[in-house]
């Protein structure tokens, strides 16, 4: 159930009947030539939905800017601060704690948000101590993306806009896929990149990391929908763990 949609006389009332919030989180940057600015923010409302259909939760408005630093100087990328990010989530997080909401569940679209949705976590671990707050990214995907891809990853932890990301919008939001400019772009990204700062430019100049010309939609059904077992699993056992409160 879309959160915005409800209005103030029976939000209460659904809110109790749920008590799970989902915050689809993004971001807007550079996706190559065959994705749009927003993929992230698209990925993450569309799973978002598939989601709260299962845990009956309530999808909150997405979160469409995210901590988009290496990719800052491609045209479209907009970006904001890890300290922005997690006094906007933190504020939320309590606006709807103070409402009855017992498990806030961020699902992220953009790896680049991560560190930030952790410490917010973290902050509202302090300040609504009676609230499960969980931060998804696509669990368990790594190992169901080593067995459907079809070239090997360029780095350990990054995927963008590649045969990975590119086969999720694929199942997610066909609609907005161009295929026909899909690129091979596979960068050599160096290992210092792990331990420094590092702008994407010094190694891509498309923001393309890997084949997406061999993305496929089956091979995004593959990967959500086991990321997505996961994620009813973690919050069914959050609503558990809430509940004993």
């Amino acid at each position: 159930m879309k959160f915005q949609y409800q209005n103030s006389y029976n939000i209460k009332e659904e809110i109790q009947r749920s008590k799970v919030a989902i915050l689809p989180v993004g971001a807007v940057e550079a996706h190559g030539p065959h994705l749009p600015l927003g993929t992230d923010n698209f990925l993450a409302e569309r799973l978002s939905d598939k989601l709260a259909e299962v845990v009956k939760g309530l999808v909150l408005p997405t979160l469409p800017y995210g901590q988009v630093w290496s990719l800052r100087h491609f045209p479209g990328s907009i970006t904001v601060s890890n300290r922005s990010l997690i006094s906007y989530i933190v504020d939320i997080g309590e606006s709807l704690y103070h409402q009855g909401i017992e498990v806030f569940a961020m699902v992220n679209g953009h790896l680049g948000n991560g560190t930030a949705l952790k410490e917010a976590a973290r902050e509202l671990y302090e300040t609504c101590p009676e609230m499960k707050v969980l931060y998804l990214f696509y669990p368990g995907m790594n190992k169901a993306a080593e067995e459907v891809r079809e070239t090997p990853s360029t780095h350990g932890t990054y995927f963008h806009a590649c045969e990975i990301e590119t086969s999720y919008m694929l199942y997610l939001a066909p609609e907005l896929v161009q295929m026909e400019k899909a690129i091979n772009d596979i960068p050599n990204i160096p290992m210092s990149a792990d331990v420094t700062p590092t702008p994407w430019e010094t190694f891509t100049k498309t923001a393309v990391l890997g084949d997406s010309t061999l993305a496929t939609e089956d091979k995004g059904i593959y990967i959500i929908d086991i990321a997505l077992k996961n994620m009813v699993q973690l919050i069914e056992a959050a609503k558990q763990e809430a509940g004993k409160n």
